[in-house]
This record gives structure tokens, C-alpha cells and sequence, in this order.
């Protein structure tokens, strides 16, 4: 298990949509968490989305309302982002933890999870 790999940001016109892909080589089997962040300048990383990889169960932020859907197939992990905001533009991360429990499984406090690579930026234009 090593760092996660994070790819697909672009710009991209408000209201379009982007695909992130991960690579989650080694985390995609049960007994694992994948989530999605981001970061933008001057603010701290944000929990998005979270996969319990080999249960497809997921949990999204509310902040989200619905415009963002986080998938697996196989090594890889997706986040499908619709009807971007200018206020989406960040850098994205992946990141992984071991799955704790299903009381908790859901949790997506940055500082619980590693592996996390060099982002991928995004760009929303208004």
C-alpha cells in the first residue's frame, strides 16, 4: 500500500461536469475506506465523498447536495462531480483508511486517512 494516484481535473464552464478518477491500488478491497477532498487557497481540506471499497456503501457531505457521486471499478475510484460551481475550484485529493467499524465507517475527518497524493486541480469558471 502506498500513495494514491489522482487524475481527471481540468477547467471547466459553471454548470459542466468532470469525472476524477483514483487510483487505489491496493485499498480496494474490503477492509477499506476511500474519500475524496479538496482544498482550496487559504482554506482547509473539506471531506467530500467516502467508499467502503468491496461494500459499495458511500456517504457524501451535505454540503454536496447531491451534484457529486463517488463510485469504484476495481483498482480505481471515481467521483463524478455535476453542476459545478466557480466555488468547486480546488485541489482534489484521494486519500485511503482502514475501514473501523460500521458505526463510523463514514467519517471524513482529513487527518484519519493517508496515502494522499500529489491532487489533481479544478477549475470552475463562472
Amino acid at each position: 500500500q502506498g500513495k494514491l494516484v489522482e487524475s481527471g481535473g481540468g477547467s471547466v464552464q459553471a454548470g459542466g461536469s468532470l469525472r476524477l478518477s483514483c487510483l487505489a491500488s491496493g485499498y480496494t478491497y474490503s477492509g477499506n475506506c476511500v474519500g475524496w477532498f479538496r482544498q482550496a487557497p487559504g482554506k482547509e481540506r473539506e471531506g467530500l465523498a467516502v467508499i467502503a471499497t468491496g461494500f459499495g456503501n458511500t456517504h457524501y457531505a451535505d454540503s454536496l447536495k447531491g451534484r457529486f457521486t463517488i463510485s469504484q471499478d476495481n483498482a480505481k475510484v471515481y467521483l463524478q462531480m455535476n453542476s459545478l460551481k466557480p466555488e468547486d475550484t480546488a485541489m482534489y485529493y484521494c486519500a485511503a483508511r482502514p475501514f473501523p467499524n460500521w458505526g463510523s465507517w463514514h467519517g471524513l475527518n482529513p487527518s484519519e486517512y493517508h496515502g494522499w497524493g500529489q491532487g489533481t486541480q479544478v477549475t470552475v469558471s463562472s
